[in-house]
This record gives structure tokens, C-alpha cells and sequence, in this order.
């Protein structure tokens, strides 16, 4: 970018040290400063902003949380770029909201502060909207087997068919150790967030198309190869800011979560359009399910409210097995949906390799995920109407 093109550019910093640091590394951009308090900051958000850095380390965690909602509610939105940010919950929500935006961590040189700016300006082209409601649906497992990688890749599939284009839905596998979706679908991972994490700013959509295994199914693959020690390899920030990327370049996002809580998983969970806890139909499995929706809730009050589905769901001919009314006593609240247990057509998905309407596509499984993805698309989760008898 040129000084020419600099001078057109209108820059907000919000503290007075950082604007020193931006008034040496933007010398030719129109700068203007706000003190970091609410009034202030929040009325300088005027329209014709192209980028506004925010001086976390002297903004509080809440009013850069109401900074970013309040830009992410604009149709024409400017860049934001947090620096020496602490990452809170409401604040991942809000970032994942925008078109552009950037993390730098302190402490940093002059040079690192312009490259970042920069970067995020020369991504600006021309006027910025909106993204075209990219959803991000995260799923969880409620016990190990219960079959929430297999969901996930269902319904990534069922999205990019009913896709209006190309290449507009991302699987992303977050089982950084040991995770399955890449066996299962007989494709070769790619994904290096490890190495990535240690320069989680630098993550953009050109790194994230590195990563990428793009499929015949329609959909792209992100995820890693075996590392037992991924997991402390992997910063919070890495993660949040793959997803940041992933949600501004595709439409749908499907993240197969870990069983077993990461640093960063009630942070994706906040950020989720959709939360999906995946459970078998044994008394263990709803137990574990239950106590899991019950910690999410607590946690994230502000979240969506998790959805409940039933996975491998048969009939009662081969055993005692809780029914559908049973299982949703036990658990204290409706279940929002159930995919049938179809273990021959699942078996030989997974032995070919892909999902199982590539297979078997007269499954009941893939009936039962497409009636899944109706409900989810045309039903946001509400808290009100969740519990048992609330809307019988």
C-alpha cells in the first residue's frame, strides 16, 4: 500500500500510547484517537472508519466486547485490529461477527504493528458488507463412540450439497491428537495448526487454503495429523483465529469438537451458531449428556442454548433400551432430534471412505440427518422452550 493510498485511509485508535505506536506506523493514514472510556470511545465510532485499533491492555475486556459488537452491526464495517488482547468469550462471539479482523500480541515492534494494519487495509479493496450469515455448528460428544464425527461429516455433506455453490462448507476436526474425520473420509491431512499457532495473526485465507483437503464431496477438510502432543502445542488464540478465517470464507462451518475440555472449547462453543451434543441411547451416555448441557449452560449463559440429538437410535427388539419419552425424562428437557442406527451403511462409509449418502444413500441415516439440518436452519435454538414441558 501507498502513501497516496494511505492518506485516504482513516484510522481510529483507541488509547493514547497505541495511537503513538500507529502515528509511527501509519505516518501517512488520517489518524484520530479516543480515550479508552465508554462515551468516548463508543461516540467516536463515526461511519467512514477503515480501521480501528484498540489498545486492550487499557481497554477493558467489556468495552472491547461493545466496541466489536457495535461495528459488527454495521453493514459497512471497518477493520479491527486488537492489540495485547485477553481473549474473553463475549469478546471471540463478537470477532467472529466480522468481516476483518486481527490479534497482535505484545510485545511487538513498530514494523509488526504496520504489517498487521496494513494487511487488514489492503484486504478492504473497496466498500465492506457483511458476511452472507456464515454458520458455525459445533458438535460434542456426550461419551467416546457416541458418533458425533460421523454426524459431523453428515451433515457437512448434506450442507454442500444444498450448497448454491462450490467449495462453501468447511469440516474442521478439532480431535487435534487422534482425530477420526480424515479416516474416515479417506483423505490425507493437511491441517498444521501447531506450527501456525506460534504466529496465530498471520493465519489468513491463504494459509487457511494450505490447510485445506478439499473433497469430491463438495466440502473441505481441516484437520491434522496424529500428535499425541497437539493439544499443548495449540494456543487458544491459534484456534480461535482459524475458525475467524474459516468463518469469513465459507458460508457453513462444522467443527467436531473433543470429548474431553480443551483450554479454548467453551470459547468455540461462544462463538457457535449452533451447539449440537451428540449421545447414544444407553442411561451412561444421557447422564453424561445431561451433565455436560448443564455445564455448558451454566458457563455460557449467553450461548445458544445446546441442542440434544439421539445417534444410533433402534428400535427396543434387541434389548432393554430406554425409549425416546424415557431418555428425555432422564435428561430433563426435549430432544431435538435422533438419527437411526443403520450400522451396515455407516460400516461400509467408512471402509470406502466418505460420508454415508455417497454409499448408501437410501439410508435412514441420511433421511434422518437431512430432516437434522431442516430443523437447524429454519429453528434457532430459543432457552425458553427447552425444558420438558415448557411447550407441550
Amino acid at each position: 500500500m501507498t502513501a497516496p493510498q494511505l492518506q485516504q485511509r482513516r484510522v481510529l485508535t483507541i488509547g493514547p500510547v497505541l495511537a503513538a505506536r500507529a502515528k509511527e506506523a501509519l505516518p501517512e493514514a488520517a489518524l484520530e484517537v479516543a480515550a479508552p472510556e465508554r462515551e468516548a470511545a463508543l461516540a467516536a465510532l463515526h461511519p467512514g472508519l477503515d480501521l480501528v485499533l484498540i489498545d486492550s491492555a487499557r481497554v477493558a475486556p467489556e468495552l472491547s466486547c461493545q466496541i466489536v459488537e457495535a461495528l459488527a452491526r454495521r453493514d459497512v464495517q471497518p477493520a479491527v485490529l486488537l492489540v495485547d488482547a485477553q481473549l474473553s468469550v463475549g469478546l471471540v462471539r463478537a470477532l467472529m461477527q466480522l468481516r476483518r479482523s486481527d490479534m497482535l500480541e505484545a510485545p511487538f515492534a513498530t514494523s509488526d504493528l504496520a504489517r498487521a494494519a496494513l494487511a487488514l487495509l489492503m484486504d478492504a479493496g473497496g466498500p465492506q458488507t457483511k458476511p452472507q450469515n456464515s454458520r458455525c455448528w459445533s458438535l460434542m460428544g456426550a461419551v467416546g463412540g457416541a458418533g458425533a464425527t460421523t454426524l459431523a461429516i453428515e451433515l457437512a455433506a448434506t450442507l454442500a450439497k444444498r450448497a448454491s455453490g462450490p467449495r462453501q462448507v468447511a469440516l474442521i476436526d478439532l480431535n487435534l491428537a487422534d482425530g477420526a474425520a480424515g479416516a474416515y473420509l479417506g483423505a490425507t491431512p493437511n491441517m498444521r495448526l501447531a506450527e501456525a499457532s506460534g504466529a496465530s495473526e498471520r493465519l489468513d485465507p491463504a494459509i487457511l487454503g494450505a490447510f485445506a483437503a478439499q473433497l469430491e464431496w463438495g466440502f473441505d477438510l481441516f484437520a491434522g495429523p496424529r500428535d499425541p502432543h497437539a493439544f499443548s502445542r495449540v494456543s487458544c488464540a491459534g484456534v480461535c483465529r482459524l475458525l475467524d478465517v474459516a468463518c469469513q470464507v465459507y458460508g457453513a462451518v462444522i467443527v467436531d469438537l473433543p470429548r474431553l475440555r480443551q483450554p479454548w472449547s467453551m470459547d468455540v462453543l461462544a462463538g457457535s451458531d449452533e451447539i449440537i451434543v451428540v449421545s447414544e441411547l444407553t442411561v451412561p451416555a444421557l447422564l453424561s449428556a445431561r451433565a455436560l448441557v448443564g455445564e455448558i449452560e451454566q458457563e455460557l449463559k449467553d450461548a445458544r442454548t445446546p441442542r440434544l440429538i439421539l445417534n444410533r437410535l433402534a428400535g427396543r427388539t434387541f434389548g432393554p433400551a430406554p425409549s425416546r419419552a424415557e431418555a428425555e425424562k432422564a435428561l430433563g428437557r426435549k430432544i431435538d432430534g435422533a438419527v437411526t442406527s443403520d450400522w451396515e451403511a455407516a460400516a461400509c462409509s467408512v471402509n470406502l471412505g466418505g460420508p454415508v449418502g455417497a454409499h448408501r444413500p437410501r439410508s435412514r441415516i441420511v433421511k434422518d440427518v437431512a430432516a437434522l439440518v431442516d430443523r437447524l436452519t429454519v429453528q434457532p435454538a430459543e432457552r425458553d422452550d427447552r425444558k420438558l414441558g415448557a411447550a407441550r
